[in-house]
C-alpha cells in the first residue's frame, strides 16, 4: 500500500489502494484487498434506521456492509484506489450517521488516484457536509466543493515537480455518502454506480413465481467527450474532439480530477451529484471502474451479486469474486475494481 507524507486522518480509516499481482494472475487470498481498518479484520459495518413504507411509519434498522476487491488485469500497473469508511466521521462528529464509499479510476498514472483517494473526504466535510440534521442542499454543496478543492490541490501538487515533468495523469471517480437514510452519489468521468433495487414494496427478495423482481438502476451519469452535452462544453473552452471521440485525440473522459495539460481546453472536475431515500426495497450499491463495466452490464452484475448474497456470503467474498468474475473469465483487460455496499435488514 502506498503511503504519502501529506496523508490526512483518512488514512487510519478503511483505505484499499491497488496491489500488484502478476499479469493475468488473480489471487483468490484475502490479500487481493489492502485496506487498514483500525486493526480489526472484522468486515466493515455500520447501522442505519430508515422509515418502513409499508408498516405505518415504523423505523426499519439496517447494517450496511461494504467490501472492495481490485486487480490490475493484463495492464503493468494498477491505477486504480478506493475508499471504504463504514464510519466516516473522521475529526468532524455528529448526530447523523456518515458512511462513505469511492473507486478512483486512475489513467495514465496513478498519482491523481491516490491524491483524491486521501484528501476528496476531509475536503468534502470540511467544506460543510452535515454532520447533526440533514441537509440536503446544503451536503450537494459541500460535495461541489469537496471536489474544487480537491482538483485544485491537486493540480497545485502536480506543478511542484514540473521541473521534472510533474504529474500528467488524471482519475475519474464515483463516490457515495450515506448520511443518516439518505444516500448521496457523486460521479465525474466513467466510473459508475449501480443501485439494486427490489420492485416489491416490502423489499422481498423473491416474487411468488420463486423469481428475483430486482431491478438494476444506474445512478451515475458518464462524461465522455464524444457526447453531444460534453462535446459542446469543450469546444466552448477551445478544445476539440477528434474522430476517434477523444479530446485533442487524446483523452476520452471529459471530467476527471487532475489531467493538467488538458484543464484549459475542457476538462473539468465538477460532478454530478444525486441523491436517493434509502428504504427497504433497497439492497446494495455496486460501485466499478469503467473496466468492470466493460464486461459486466448494470442488471448482469447485479443479478450475479444477488446471487452470491443469497447464497449468504458475506460481502468480502462477493466483492472478490466479482472481480474475478470480470478478470479471469470475462477477460477484462484493463485495471479492475469493485466495492459492493450492502443493506442488510436487521430481524
Amino acid at each position: 500500500m502506498a503511503e504519502r507524507s501529506n496523508s490526512a486522518s483518512i488514512d487510519k480509516q478503511s483505505v484499499s489502494t491497488a496491489n500488484n499481482k502478476r499479469e493475468g494472475h488473480f489471487d483468490n487470498s484475502d490479500s487481493v484487498i489492502k485496506k487498514l481498518r483500525n486493526d480489526t479484520q472484522e468486515e466493515p459495518k455500520a447501522e442505519i434506521s430508515v422509515q418502513n413504507d409499508s408498516k405505518n411509519g415504523s423505523e426499519l434498522y439496517f447494517e450496511i456492509e461494504a467490501d472492495v476487491a481490485e486487480d490490475k488485469g493484463s495492464r503493468h500497473t494498477m491505477e486504480d484506489a478506493s475508499v471504504v469508511l463504514p464510519d466516516a466521521s473522521l475529526e468532524f462528529p455528529g448526530k447523523l450517521r456518515c458512511a462513505h464509499f469511492a473507486i478512483y479510476d486512475g489513467h495514465g498514472g496513478r498519482l491523481a488516484a491516490e491524491y483524491a483517494q486521501k484528501h476528496l473526504h476531509a475536503n468534502v466535510l470540511s467544506a460543510g457536509l452535515p454532520r447533526e440534521l440533514l441537509d440536503v442542499k446544503a451536503a450537494k454543496k459541500a460535495i461541489l466543493e469537496g471536489f474544487r478543492r480537491t482538483d485544485e490541490s491537486l493540480l497545485e501538487e502536480s506543478t511542484k515537480e514540473a521541473s521534472t515533468g510533474g504529474w500528467q495523469d488524471g482519475a475519474a471517480a464515483v463516490c457515495v455518502w450515506v448520511l443518516g437514510s439518505k444516500v448521496f452519489v457523486a460521479n465525474i468521468g466513467d466510473a459508475k454506480a449501480i443501485l439494486a433495487r427490489s420492485s416489491l414494496a416490502d423489499g422481498s427478495n423473491n416474487s411468488s413465481d420463486g423469481s428475483t423482481p430486482i431491478k438494476a438502476i444506474v445512478l451515475t451519469r458518464e462524461h465522455k467527450a464524444i457526447y453531444p452535452q460534453e462535446r459542446a462544453r469543450i469546444q466552448k473552452a477551445g478544445g476539440s474532439v477528434s474522430s476517434n471521440g477523444r479530446l485533442q485525440a487524446r483523452l476520452e473522459v471529459s471530467r476527471a480530477f487532475g489531467d493538467r495539460q488538458f484543464k484549459k481546453v475542457g476538462v473539468i472536475a465538477t460532478p454530478d451529484v444525486h441523491s436517493f431515500d434509502l428504504t427497504e426495497r433497497d439492497h446494495f450499491i455496486i460501485l466499478g471502474c469503467d473496466g468492470l463495466w466493460g464486461v459486466f452490464g448494470p442488471s448482469d452484475a447485479v443479478d450475479f451479486v444477488q446471487k452470491l448474497l443469497k447464497e449468504g456470503l458475506p460481502v468480502s467474498v462477493v466483492s472478490r469474486r466479482l472481480v474475478r468474475e470480470a478478470v479471469r473469465e470475462r477477460q477484462c483487460k484493463d485495471n479492475c475494481s469493485a466495492v459492493v455496499i450492502a443493506f442488510r435488514k436487521k430481524q
